[in-house]
């Protein structure tokens, strides 16, 4: 096991040009490697970009999986998680759906296309320029980075927002499964917030993830861990 050291999850501007940011992450070099701390630095914030704090990130077996190179080769240093919760700390000039203080959600994908067929379908899932939330590369060249780190900067179209819930009932509709849910998926999470729905999850800090994923490898998990990035201080 790594020996984890401070967990500092202030924002520190480092580059006033290029709106660079240094975060501190948990990463891994290689498959099966543990996760240790390190410092990685955001994409530039563009115009349509939204920066925020991760406060909260879920952990579950496509993490897993993803570290162990089971399910497509990654590249490395991997900063794994996909189902992250922040606060907007910053806004690109043309951002017009949030403002800072806004808590939100990020999932697996953080971009597409925009072009094709699936993406005018609100199918981005489907597109063949999808984006992960890690181990993706942005147009600028740089990596993805996940939830496990301080800070993510991501477009402001894929940050969950508020959008009407569809009639599931009316109209023949039917629920079908992919590897991966589609935009659309912030549908969900209002109807959720609306009716005031919560599920049952195991809240850690980071310093205990690694034990969380290998009591992940071994099934031993009642409820789902959820890391608390921006509470996490270790020494």
């Amino acid at each position: 096991m790594v020996k984890l050291h401070s967990f500092d999850t202030k924002i520190h501007k480092v580059d006033s040009d290029n709106l660079v940011y240094p975060t501190r992450t948990m990463k891994t070099m290689a498959d099966y490697d543990n996760l240790s701390i390190h410092i990685l630095f955001t994409r530039k914030i563009g115009t349509d970009d939204v920066l925020l704090k991760v406060l909260f990130c879920g952990m579950d077996h496509t993490d897993l999986h993803q570290i162990k190179s089971e399910i497509y080769p990654p590249s490395y240093p991997l900063v794994p998680g996909h189902e992250v919760v922040g606060e907007v700390v910053e806004l690109g000039t043309e951002v017009k759906k949030f403002k800072v203080g806004d808590i939100v959600g990020v999932g697996c994908l953080v971009g597409s296309c925009g072009e094709c067929l699936y993406c005018d379908s609100n199918l981005e899932n489907y597109c063949n320029d999808r984006l992960f939330s890690y181990t993706g590369i942005n147009k600028d060249g740089t990596c993805t980075q996940g939830g496990s780190s301080s800070a993510k900067v991501v477009h402001q179209n894929w940050w969950g927002c508020k959008a009407p819930a569809h009639d599931l009932i009316l109209g023949r509709k039917t629920i079908t499964g992919s590897f991966i849910g589609s935009i659309e998926t912030r549908e969900i999470l209002d109807f959720w917030a609306e009716k005031g729905l919560s599920s049952m999850i195991e809240v850690v800090k980071m310093d205990y993830a690694n034990k969380a994923f290998e009591g992940m490898e071994r099934n031993d998990v009642r409820y789902r861990f959820v890391p608390d990035v921006a509470g996490s201080n270790m020494k």
